[in-house]
C-alpha cells in the first residue's frame, strides 16, 4: 500500500487556507442564511482533543443532537487536494446517486464498498445569529478510507466516502460512513460543503460554506487497533490538534462529540453554525 507522498497538511493545504481565510477578511459575503431567506468568526479552541462521551451506541442509533444554539460560524478551511467538486477537475456532484445517507459504496456505475469503523454521523446546520435550523440546505461530505486515501484521486477505480443530503426541518443531516483513518500529517477529520440546497449543490454552483470536522484522539486511538486502519494510529502518534496546519488556530467548534466502541460503531455529532 503506497503512503501518502506529499499528503501532510502544511504543504497541500495551508495555501488554500490562506487564500480563503484572505478573502472572507478581504471580500465578506453573504451568508447561507441570507441566501435561504432571499429564496423563501473563528472562536479559539480548548486545549484537548476530547471530544468523547462514556455511552455507548451502535452506528444504528442517531446521536444525540447538539445544543442549537447562536454563536461563532464554524472556521472556514481548506477544502484540500481532493474535493471531486468541480474545483481542480473531477466532479462528482452531478453523478446519479450523489443525494444519498450512506456513503459507503461507490455510485454510478462503480462498485466497492469501504471498509473500516461503522460511523454515523449528524450534522445539525442552523443560523449562526440566531440558532434556527437551515431546513433545505444541504452539505457534500467527503473524507479518505481507513488506510488514509481518497476516492477517485488515490483510488481511481471507486468513489464512494462522498455524498450530499439535504437537511430536514430541524437542521439534522445523518450520513453512514466509517471513521476515517489518519495520513502523515494531518489530524483526522472529515471535510464539507455547505450549499443553498440540493440543487446549488449538484449544478455547480458555489459553496456558502467550507469547513473540516476533527475527531477525537481517544476514539481514534481506539479505532486504529484495527488492522485495516493500516499506519493510523502511528501517523496519529506524531500529531496533535495544537501542531495541525488547520485545526490549530482554534478546533472547539469542529470537534465532533463521538459515542460507541470500535466493536459496536459509532456515532458522531456537530452543530454546524454558518
Amino acid at each position: 500500500m503506497d503512503e501518502h507522498d506529499d499528503h501532510g497538511g502544511l504543504h497541500r493545504d495551508i495555501p488554500k487556507l490562506i487564500t480563503r481565510r484572505q478573502a472572507v477578511m478581504w471580500a465578506g459575503g453573504l451568508s447561507l442564511a441570507g441566501i435561504l431567506a432571499a429564496c423563501g468568526s473563528d472562536s479559539e479552541g480548548a486545549s484537548t482533543a476530547s471530544g468523547s462521551s462514556t455511552g455507548v451506541a451502535t452506528p444504528g442509533s442517531v446521536a444525540a443532537d447538539s445544543t442549537a444554539s447562536a454563536g461563532p460560524e464554524i472556521p472556514d478551511e481548506t477544502q484540500g487536494p481532493f474535493p471531486a467538486d468541480g474545483s481542480n477537475g473531477p466532479n462528482l456532484l452531478g453523478t446519479d446517486g450523489i443525494n444519498r445517507s450512506d456513503i459507503t459504496s461507490s455510485i454510478g456505475g462503480l462498485s466497492g464498498t469501504a471498509e473500516g469503523v461503522p460511523m454515523r454521523l449528524q450534522l445539525t446546520v442552523v443560523n449562526a445569529s440566531d440558532g434556527s435550523p437551515l431546513a433545505g440546505a444541504a452539505v457534500y461530505l467527503w473524507h479518505c478510507t481507513a488506510d488514509g486515501r481518497y476516492s477517485i484521486y488515490e483510488i481511481s477505480d471507486q468513489n464512494y466516502l462522498r455524498g450530499v443530503q439535504a437537511a430536514d426541518d430541524a437542521g439534522r443531516i445523518v450520513f453512514d460512513t466509517i471513521l476515517p483513518g489518519c495520513y502523515p500529517g494531518r489530524w483526522p477529520h472529515c471535510h464539507f460543503e455547505v450549499y443553498g440546497g440540493l440543487d446549488a449543490a449538484t449544478s455547480g454552483q458555489q459553496a456558502t460554506k467550507t469547513s473540516q470536522i476533527a475527531l477525537p484522539q481517544a476514539d481514534c486511538e481506539a479505532v486504529y487497533a484495527d488492522a485495516r486502519y493500516g499506519g493510523s494510529l502511528s501517523n496519529l502518534g506524531r500529531l496533535s490538534l495544537a501542531s495541525d496546519g488547520v485545526f490549530a488556530d482554534g478546533w472547539q467548534d469542529q470537534l465532533a462529540t463521538l459515542s460507541g466502541s470500535p466493536d459496536s460503531g459509532y456515532t458522531a455529532s456537530l452543530l454546524v453554525r454558518v
